[in-house]
């Protein structure tokens, strides 16, 4: 399937979703949308991913199958500036696939729009109807499920955890991501997206799909938020306590000191966010953290990259690498050991 993906002013630092696509998708993107950046191409930006054209907005792009929004403000609103790209993509007999929390299925002029023109509009992040509360029963199955988790938002999980993955497959293991956010769902072709679930069934929809997939070697389950977030940490602890792993990855942006968006609030050190995720799923699962990520995006030059992680490992006490910069297998070895 062909795609073009919406991602105005935030490409490609705060549009993890379309990088998300770009790195890891099956589909061939076509274009994507950003007024800011628009006559550049993906690669003037980004490496080790597909290469497209940026364009000023959807009437610009080449024929493609469907437009995905690639951006999730906070809160998950639509913001309406994108309204004539969407409706542009429908009129063009193209499907639109949405991560927010504003779904557009409900949007009535993108309904109408959807039904003229023969096109489907898929929002993500919509849970399914049937959720209950967890039983408990998630560390009972056969694969050795480890969990993504991270110090902030936006700090890599999501990355960490198709990295693994990928990893885990070139050795042979049976391996698969549990997507518990809208970028993982779109990857992965299933999910929840866990910060849409009802509190009280939160925790219920990981156990259900960590069980689905519990007869393979490896699951990787998608961290969502952090847990001393002023915000987001619900989320954070339903997949905890509802996927019960038997490991943990600790994921952080190399230079990041507060939490962002909520710069008032300190980021505790990595070794105490480490031993606070060991505590608080300690009664439901013992686990600790045996691996770190360390997103270093921001540095320059791999000798920085390589100090900053080895700084991390030893801060952890834990292997540690950034996947994308380098590669995952010392810190695999090491989630795989310590079973």
């Amino acid at each position: 399937m062909r795609v073009a993906i919406l991602a105005h002013g935030k490409f490609p630092g705060r549009a993890k979703t379309a990088v998300g696509l770009l790195r890891y998708g099956d589909h061939e993107v076509v274009a994507v949308l950003d007024r800011e950046r628009a006559g550049d191409r993906v690669r003037d930006h980004l490496v080790g991913v597909q290469d497209a054209p940026v364009v000023t907005g959807m009437a610009d792009a080449p024929d493609c199958d469907a437009l995905v929004v690639g951006i999730a403000p906070i809160g998950g609103g639509f913001q309406e500036s994108w309204r004539p790209d969407v409706r542009t993509a429908l009129q063009r007999g193209c499907d639109v696939v949405a991560g927010l929390h504003y779904f557009l299925a409900e949007d009535e002029e993108f309904a109408a729009l959807a039904e003229e023109y023969g096109c489907e509009l898929r929002d993500v992040r919509r849970p399914p109807d049937d959720l209950t509360v967890a039983e408990g029963t998630a560390g009972a199955v056969d694969a050795r499920v480890v969990c993504t988790v991270g110090t902030d938002c936006s700090v890599g999980k999501m990355t960490a955890s198709f990295e693994l993955r990928d990893a885990a497959r070139e050795r042979g293991l049976d391996a698969a991501v549990v997507p518990t956010g809208q970028t993982g769902i779109m990857l992965a072709g299933w999910g929840v997206a866990v910060d849409r679930v009802i509190s009280d069934f939160a925790a219920g929809a990981v156990e259900r799909m960590v069980r689905q997939e519990g007869d393979r070697d490896l699951l990787i389950v998608e961290g969502q938020g952090a847990l001393a977030h002023p915000a987001y940490s619900a989320v954070t602890l339903a997949i905890l306590h509802g996927a019960q792993p038997d490991a943990l990855a600790l994921c952080h942006e190399a230079g990041r000191e507060a939490v962002h968006g909520y710069e008032s609030f300190s980021l505790p050190p990595a070794e105490a966010y480490a031993r606070l995720y060991e505590d608080v799923a300690a009664p439901v699962s013992e686990c600790a953290v045996e691996a770190g990520i360390l997103n270093t995006s921001r540095l320059a030059g791999e000798a920085a990259a390589r100090e900053a992680v080895g700084a991390y490992a030893d801060s952890l006490g834990v292997p540690a690498t950034d996947p994308v910069r380098f590669d995952a297998d010392a810190v695999l070895d090491g989630l795989l050991d310590s079973g």
